[in-house]
């Protein structure tokens, strides 16, 4: 942040350097939380919801796998303290799109 406040502030000692290495992943975060936002704007039409929250949820979990690697994401999913919530919340996810594309 401070290299932000020194770009905007004038300050050119490191001409070289981008303002957004240091603290570039909150960048990743930024379009999964506009998404889930949206979804919630959509709230009275289910499927648009559904498939905005799902959509918001995948790119969350993509965001933290694209940060520490695709790898150990999954690893640390499918931990053995993790596998349940794992499991539960990939199931939830599937439940709403099958409720909402298909039951309507």
């Amino acid at each position: 942040m401070w290299k932000l406040n020194q770009l905007i502030a004038g300050d050119d000692e490191e001409k070289g350097e981008s303002f957004l290495d240091d603290e570039s992943e909150g960048l990743c975060s930024l379009s999964p939380t506009q998404v889930l936002m949206l979804s919630l704007i959509v709230f009275a039409k289910p499927i648009k919801f559904a498939l905005l929250f799902t959509f918001g949820n995948v790119l969350a979990v993509g965001s933290t796998a694209f940060l520490i690697g695709p790898v150990q994401q999954l690893s640390m999913m499918f931990d053995s303290g993790r596998v349940y919530a794992t499991s539960i919340y990939i199931g939830f996810v599937v439940i709403s799109l099958i409720c909402a594309l298909w039951v309507s």
